[in-house]
């Protein structure tokens, strides 16, 4: 005699199968990423809506709207740095010891969302 598992307890056993195994941290709020920015360094240069030293989020968020590889660029820019993105101005590289890739990931999702 063979027992079948209903569809339903099935897929239920897989929401919470991908539940338990998905990213622990949610999307940042503001405040969250105001923090997050203010942490790594990253708000001595830009702020959220108004130009600092470099772009604002919104501006940065603005310019990569629509493109495939945002997230990809934003992360390449702040490892290893840029220059001429924006203008002129050079953007120091952010070290993994002082943003950990986990927060860096959080942290462009945040940008991407202004």
């Amino acid at each position: 005699m063979t027992t079948r598992i209903p569809a339903l307890a099935l897929l239920a056993s897989a929401a919470l199968l991908f539940a338990a195994v998905a990213p622990a941290h949610a999307a940042l709020d503001d405040a969250g990423g105001q923090a997050l920015l203010k942490k790594s360094g990253c708000a001595t240069c830009h702020k959220l809506d108004k130009k600092g030293v470099g772009p604002s989020i919104k501006d940065i968020a603005k310019k990569h709207k629509g493109s495939a590889s945002a997230a990809a660029d934003l992360k390449k820019s702040i490892r290893n740095g840029s220059t001429g993105v924006y203008g002129s101005d050079a953007m120091p590289a952010i070290p993994a010891k002082k943003l950990s890739d986990d927060k860096m990931n959080e942290l462009v999702q945040w940008m991407l969302s202004k």
